[in-house]
């Protein structure tokens, strides 16, 4: 039973969603630059406008959320509205699809099962697109394209879907110091082939493997102690950039250029911005 409130909201809801569908579709018929887009055209920007909203949502920035959130809505409608065109659905046939999905996938909601917890909800949805909907291979649904670090994580989780993953963070310590030491290893042998020269280390080389193992294991770190790497590696990020803009300034202030600092006085001023 809904209450006049819940039904207000949910008219005004449909009317602010109908709208912007009718803006989206105005723009596309009047606007010259919206006419020449392709569904490939926009996808780039999606992926902009996403990495946008991560940015806002890991600062904790309410405003910044909620207009990113905005931003990406607009480009689903257009998606949407461009996927009409080609004849591929429409807003209300894809609407009505994830509706159907998210109802299927969550029988413990919206049928006769139970589940205890976050664990066992994950692990039915995925017995549920293995036999109801037909998914096959571990890896049926990872696709390559995604950032590096969220490919290596989603890899990672669909393993331990199947009972491939460690039960506790602690071994996966271990992994890195093996990995690491395997990579010093690996330089130890090739670095006298690139001393004294620039050459870039190619995807050949033992090194570059091993960096790329141990970055693996880094990932899998993160997803058991559950932190999402891509966000905690774009923080670590901005907290560099911040520091070092404030080492360079503070070495300003006293009369110093920053860049041509001996490294130990740089990290003198580095230390100083970090406290």
């Amino acid at each position: 039973m809904t209450t006049g409130n819940e039904e207000m909201r949910d008219e005004k809801l449909a009317a602010t969603l109908l709208e912007l569908d009718q803006v989206v579709r105005r723009l596309r018929r009047d606007c010259p630059w919206d006419r020449e887009q392709s569904v490939e055209d926009i996808v780039t920007h999606t992926l902009e406008e996403t990495f946008e909203l991560i940015d806002a949502a890991h600062a904790g920035d309410g405003g910044e959320v909620t207009g990113e959130l905005g931003d990406l809505l607009f480009h689903i409608f257009f998606l949407a509205h461009l996927a009409e065109e080609n004849g591929w659905g429409d807003l209300a046939g894809i609407t009505r699809g994830i509706i159907e999905k998210l109802v299927r996938r969550h029988p413990h909601v919206y049928g006769d099962k139970t589940a205890a917890n976050a664990s066992e909800v994950v692990e039915r949805w995925e017995r549920i697109k293995r036999d109801q909907e037909g998914r096959e291979g571990i890896f049926h649904d990872v696709p390559s394209s995604l950032p590096a670090a969220l490919y290596a994580q989603r890899l990672q989780a669909r393993a331990a879907a199947v009972g491939f993953d460690w039960d506790r963070p602690e071994p996966i310590f271990a992994k890195i110091e093996e990995e690491t030491a395997e990579l010093k290893e690996a330089l130890e042998a090739e670095e006298p082939q690139l001393e004294g020269t620039d050459k870039k280390r190619g995807t050949d080389t033992e090194a570059y493997h091993e960096v790329g193992d141990m970055l693996f294991a880094v990932v899998n770190l993160a997803r058991k102690l559950r932190v999402d790497p891509e966000l905690a590696l774009r923080s670590a990020g901005g907290r560099f950039q911040q520091r070092l803009e404030l080492a360079s300034q503070l070495a300003a202030a006293a009369g110093e250029d920053f860049s041509r600092l001996p490294q130990d006085r740089q990290e003198e001023y580095y230390q100083q911005a970090k406290s």
